[in-house]
């Protein structure tokens, strides 16, 4: 398992959803990247030194700090879409070979070269920018339906990192909750979301909405709705 290549994105406008840039055009960077903490969602920055989100309610911070998407999963979109999907194509910081990342358990973490540590929090969930990008209409409908978002990570330990590192898994979580089940869960199945909540690592508005759900479909919920 390792990186391919290490992402970096160039700001271009966002007429998609009408904001003064993007970050979503990322390329491959050439030598190290500094990876660090970059704190609470709203400043618009991101784990990856150099990069940095402009849609900053909905992006960037300590939960989505970096973006995993892999090659094996790139290539099956490249056959789909008839077009060549570079590494960051998809937006994605980390371009991984041999790491089934849809497969990962939220909480799961991997060391990344010899000192950065990144723990999966959540899936990425598509947007306006993302199907304006690749230009391809009812992208959103499709790449949900597809169910191989790629995922977030939060920096555990900073440093750096730089195509061909090995990547490590060092921790697994003792729970079911991958990825690709939590997306399924925030995207096409709610009934799936109460699953969730044994994922200490979610992010915390998921773990509220999972909250919420849980207790709407709760026995004494429904026996007090009816009473």
């Amino acid at each position: 398992m390792k990186l391919l290549s290490v992402n970096v994105g160039r700001p271009r406008p966002n007429p998609w959803k009408g904001l003064s840039a993007t970050g979503i055009d990322k390329r491959p960077v050439h030598g190290p990247v500094p990876v660090v903490a970059p704190g609470p969602k709203g400043t618009g920055t991101v784990g990856l030194v150099g990069d940095r989100v402009y849609d900053v309610k909905h992006h960037g911070g300590s939960d989505q700090a970096v973006y995993a998407y892999a090659r094996e999963d790139l290539d099956g979109w490249q056959a789909e879409l008839g077009r060549p999907l570079a590494g960051g194509a998809f937006g994605e910081n980390l371009t991984t070979l041999g790491l089934d990342v849809n497969r990962a358990l939220i909480g799961e973490r991997w060391r990344i070269g010899s000192h950065v540590v990144l723990e999966v929090t959540c899936a990425r969930i598509p947007c306006a920018t993302f199907q304006g990008w690749l230009e391809r209409e009812g992208w959103i409908e499709r790449f949900t339906q597809a169910a191989l978002p790629g995922a977030y990570l939060r920096v555990i330990e900073p440093g750096e990192i730089r195509a061909g590192d090995l990547v490590e898994i060092v921790h697994r979580p003792d729970h079911d909750v991958s990825v690709a089940l939590a997306f399924r869960a925030m995207s096409l199945e709610p009934e799936l979301l109460p699953r969730l909540l044994v994922a200490d690592a979610l992010p915390e508005e998921s773990r509220e909405l999972a909250r919420r759900r849980t207790t709407t479909h709760t026995p004494n919920a429904t026996t007090q709705r009816r009473s």
